[in-house]
């Protein structure tokens, strides 16, 4: 039977709609099983607090639960490679941090291009860091401590988790920044290099306020300045380092990504979520308490941030030629 022209056109339209249909209502739908979230560190540490917080709120509001896989490993490559290789259904999601910015440059062998394959999706948090130093430093300001480092270059110990690590960046920005000369001592982690800052054998270091504050309040730590541009309302006060070394500015971020090609509404309606989160009293009380800030973004906003770090932190590790461990 022939099938008048007009009929056929029709009917051939209308199959040709149906895997957009079905695209669009998966998405409507997302999502029906659990969700992987993939972390680049360990447990227990800011990242997995971050992943793990808000992996429960969504869970709650999506109806389906998101777990937390921990994949440490190279700044947080291996868990980013996992995500990239992952299908684009919204089912495998990455926990995206500054060290995913920084890795960009640092790692020059990479399978991957990170702002190219993975699709901005919320933003989290902002946190800022604090420089602090042991107390036998004899400085209680930053202008006294780029003093007393100018009076002692190549003398002053600064601690790092690692190379490339934020730290060592925030760190190696401050001594271009500063014009001082201190010396890079890089640790398998934060925790190793506090106790050392604690033992006195490193001098200073630009750590997370929410593994330094309980060391701080009890004055086994000094805290100089935090590294964002406005003060921390955890650490009120504290100056920020640009009030003395105008155009400072460091901080850590959280986020969530996914594979590149992952459907736009699947995309929205977790960035939805996440936004509805970050304005919840309960969360933000959460934040507040690691010392940090929620950044609400939408996946546009949030792809810009990562773009320009991406930038900003590349000419930190190509001036200091910083190398992966």
């Amino acid at each position: 039977m022939k099938l008048p022209r007009r009929q056929f056109l029709h009917l051939a339209a209308g199959a040709a709609a149906l895997p957009a249909l079905s695209r669009i209502t998966w998405a409507q739908v997302y999502p029906t099983r659990p969700v992987h979230l993939i972390v680049g560190y360990a447990a227990a540490g800011p990242s997995d607090i971050n992943a793990r917080l808000i992996g429960q709120w969504l869970s709650e509001r999506l109806k389906q639960q998101f777990v937390v896989e921990n994949r440490p490993g190279a700044g947080s490559t291996f868990a980013t490679e996992t995500v990239v290789r992952a299908p684009a259904d919204g089912y495998t999601l990455l926990l995206v941090t500054l060290s995913n910015a920084i890795s960009a440059t640092l790692y020059d062998d990479l399978k991957f291009n990170f702002i190219r394959d993975i699709a901005p999706v919320a933003s989290i948090m902002r946190a800022p860091s604090v420089m602090v130093v042991n107390p036998s430093v004899p400085a209680t300001t930053v202008s006294e401590f780029i003093a007393y480092a100018k009076a002692n270059p190549g003398k002053i110990n600064m601690a790092t988790a690692g190379n490339g690590s934020p730290p060592q960046a925030y760190g190696e920005m401050f001594k271009m920044m500063a014009g001082v000369d201190l010396a890079s001592v890089a640790y398998r982690g934060g925790g190793p290099a506090l106790v050392d800052l604690l033992g006195g054998q490193v001098q200073v270091m630009f750590e997370s306020i929410a593994s330094s504050i309980a060391y701080i309040r009890a004055g086994k730590l000094r805290a100089l300045a935090v590294t964002t541009v406005r003060r921390s309302a955890a650490l009120p006060d504290v100056p920020t380092v640009a009030e003395f070394v105008p155009g400072y500015e460091a901080s850590g971020w959280f986020g969530l990504g996914a594979p590149k090609n992952t459907p736009t509404q699947i995309i929205d309606r977790l960035n939805k979520g996440v936004n509805a989160a970050l304005v919840d009293p309960n969360m933000t009380a959460r934040i507040a308490d690691l010392g940090g800030v929620p950044m609400p973004m939408t996946p546009t906003e949030f792809s810009r941030l990562i773009a320009e770090e991406t930038e900003k932190w590349g000419k930190v590790i190509r001036v200091a030629n910083i190398k992966p461990d």
